[in-house]
């Protein structure tokens, strides 16, 4: 027994050794990709997870001051309930290493497929190895450094006193007390390039002597010209991953994913009455939604994205299939299509969108990533997202007719430069909910609405109304897959292809 026990013990310290050994830091650059198997549930779990962090990254990167305690502190909380290395906290966080290393190249493989999302995941990946690298104790950070091949020393404290006059006339924004309680770094010139053209570092022996506060700007060009090289081959080889039929789906499920609550399913049936359809568009529609209601209002139709986008949205906040019919049947005969015609070429559709016809597929409503990635309005849309397809100055023209004001407009065009979409709808719930911060990341229309409904009802759940012959009821939501809380599962990437078919039965104009 004894025996047996010590020799247990000694496969324990030696798979110790191995974990110790294949992820030293809690920090890298992830230049080795992970060559172990995994299960597809952990593969899909493990990126769900980080799309989460890396969605948080953006909206505290936009709401609060990058590296402030606030900031800080939500980031560690979001890092600790997800389960990723939120400081270096040596050898028993060796799950959590593996999973952000796994992670990011799952990441990696399903945002290298097009400019925008290497572009957004690179912004996201960079902006958390910041806080991660500032949140390294001196020891660990020197070791982080020579880790990744950055060779930077920092100097002795009588280095620094005796440089001390050199470094204070050098270094803007340092008083002399700063410089002398402030670490510095021993970097080649070639390293510091920028801060050298900028005249922010002392410059001696083909040596910068750079100051902590400045020492991950280097650290962050470097990780950045690493990352860029490494997506640019990656996007390389999609063809041959594009080739497997077990995880093509799941990555590009990824790149439009939204992780919040599934809307398909409904829970307010019958507490919207189709009068007050026109009310709520105002005061309680995103404003993509508040676009296409205006558009069907104004010309008595809408092609068949707009079609898809809103009524699934409709259907997402409560609208009965009986609803659906009414609704849609009498807009369209105030145009130019009668009743015959509308019965025979569009009320067919409605019905399988409700999962009554076809497939008997229920299908979910459009998340807000889904209405960004995919099928951009051509002329004479009116789907598709408003921040991410309107011409800035025609946005800026809708926004004031909303009353919106100046100052208002103005943030929300800078997120819109930014290509912060659904930060930019954020912003536009707070300016018309005369709200300062809403408390929780925008990810789905169908959210926007539950959420303004919340506010405007005090917290309380819509009341249900009674129901007349002619407004048949509504219903309200829950949510499909792509940006925040819940997890996109394999079942839901079959949907959205079977959401595919779906198009061919509203593309009649």
């Amino acid at each position: 027994m004894e025996f047996s026990s010590s020799r247990a013990r000694l496969r324990q310290a030696r798979l110790a050794g191995d974990r110790r050994e294949l992820y030293p830091h809690s920090l890298q650059f992830y230049l080795e990709p992970p060559t172990e198997s995994i299960s597809l549930v952990e593969f899909e779990s493990f990126a769900i997870d980080r799309l989460k962090l890396l969605k948080v990254v953006e909206n505290l990167g936009v709401s609060y001051v990058k590296g402030s305690d606030a900031y800080k502190s939500k980031l560690e909380v979001e890092l600790r309930k997800l389960k990723f290395p939120y400081k270096a906290l040596a050898e028993d966080d060796y799950e959590a290493r593996r999973k952000d290393h796994i992670s990011h190249f799952i990441l990696r493989l399903a945002y290298c497929q097009s400019e925008d999302l290497r572009r957004w995941f690179l912004q996201q990946e960079m902006d958390l190895l910041k806080y991660r690298f500032n949140e390294l104790t001196g020891n660990l950070r020197q070791k982080f450094l020579e880790h990744v091949n950055l060779s930077f020393e920092a100097i002795s404290e009588d280095m620094r006193n005796e440089l001390a006059n050199e470094l204070f006339t050098s270094t803007p924004g340092f008083s002399m007390a700063k410089v002398k309680e402030q670490i510095f770094y021993k970097v080649g010139l070639a390293d510091a390039v920028d801060l050298f053209r900028a005249r922010r570092v002392f410059i001696k022996d083909g040596f910068a002597y750079v100051p902590l506060k400045d020492i991950d700007a280097i650290v962050l060009s470097n990780y950045r010209t690493k990352l860029s090289k490494a997506l640019a081959l990656t996007a390389r080889s999609l063809p041959s991953i594009q080739s497997d039929e077990r995880l093509q789906p799941l990555l590009n499920h990824l790149s439009h994913s939204y992780v919040g609550p599934d809307y398909s399913v409904q829970k307010n049936t019958g507490k919207i009455s189709l009068d007050q359809v026109d009310a709520l568009s105002v005061k309680s529609f995103p404003l993509c939604m508040r676009q296409l209601h205006k558009a069907l209002r104004d010309n008595h139709h809408l092609r068949h994205g707009g079609r898809m986008q809103y009524g699934l949205f409709l259907k997402g906040i409560g609208l009965t299939l009986e609803q659906a019919l009414e609704f849609w049947k009498k807009e369209f005969i105030r145009g130019k299509v009668d009743a015959d015609k509308f019965d025979k070429g569009y009320a067919y559709s409605i019905r399988h969108s409700y999962g009554k016809e076809g497939k008997r597929t229920d299908y979910t409503p459009y998340s807000c990533m889904k209405i960004i990635m995919s099928n951009p309005p051509s002329q004479g849309d009116y789907h598709g997202c408003p921040f991410r397809h309107s011409d800035p100055e025609l946005l800026k023209q809708k926004l004031q007719s909303y009353k919106i004001p100046p100052s208002g407009i103005t943030q929300i065009l800078e997120l819109v430069k930014g290509m912060h979409y659904q930060l930019a709808c954020q912003k536009y719930f707070e300016l018309t909910h005369y709200v300062d911060d809403i408390g929780f990341s925008l990810n789905h229309p169908n959210q926007y609405f539950a959420e303004s409904q919340r506010l405007l009802n005090g917290g309380r759940e819509l009341k249900k109304e009674i129901s007349n012959p002619g407004n048949s009821q509504q219903k309200n939501n829950s949510q499909e897959s792509m940006n925040s809380n819940s997890t996109p599962t394999s079942s839901k990437a079959t949907a959205d292809a079977e959401l595919e078919g779906l198009d061919e039965y509203f593309s009649e104009d």
